[in-house]
């Protein structure tokens, strides 16, 4: 498995390479009103409207989480799933999902590679924290210590579900 790893606030994160589509330098978002100070806004993305999360606020760095500062080196990351949501008919996760994918933009400071997992020591385990559960797996990768994201769980499903209707539920008539 290949990971894109970045910075954020000092400290190291990488996400599934098979989830990024492009990483872009920072561009302005439309700011939304109402949104949870870690959405920016929404930018425009190859003609799709794209949700941009600062990931400074989502991780909730210090007290106030500031926003990241602009630089030269911030990135905005685009990646690509499907949303995993927990409410089906059944009452369990379907194994066929026919969602369409969601394109989020995330905000990093600084875009440092793309990495092999597979040399990776993974002796620590997963973290389940029940209120951050896009926070994942540990790892000791090329001299640092790194953290994978989850990037379908990095809104919560309500929000996610807001900004991203499901395909199959009805929108009115």
């Amino acid at each position: 498995m290949q990971l894109l790893t970045f910075t954020v606030a000092g400290q190291h994160y990488a996400i599934e390479s098979r989830r990024v589509i492009e990483v872009l330098p920072l561009v302005p978002a439309r700011p939304i009103p109402l949104l949870p100070d870690y959405v920016l806004g929404i930018l425009t993305y190859r003609g799709q409207l794209v949700p941009l999360v600062d990931l400074r606020r989502r991780f909730g760095v210090g007290d106030a989480a500031p926003a990241i500062r602009p630089r030269l080196s911030t990135r905005v990351i685009i990646v690509e799933f499907v949303p995993l949501r927990t409410a089906t008919t059944s009452g369990t996760e379907p194994e066929d999902r026919s969602e369409a994918p969601v394109r989020l933009g995330l905000v990093a400071e600084d875009v440092v590679s793309i990495q092999s997992a597979e040399a990776a020591d993974v002796s620590g385990s997963a973290l389940d924290l029940g209120h951050a559960r896009f926070l994942g797996r540990i790892l000791r990768l090329g001299g640092s210590t790194v953290q994978v994201i989850a990037v379908e769980h990095l809104l919560p499903e309500d929000l996610l579900a807001g900004i991203f209707p499901p395909a199959s539920g009805a929108r009115g008539a």
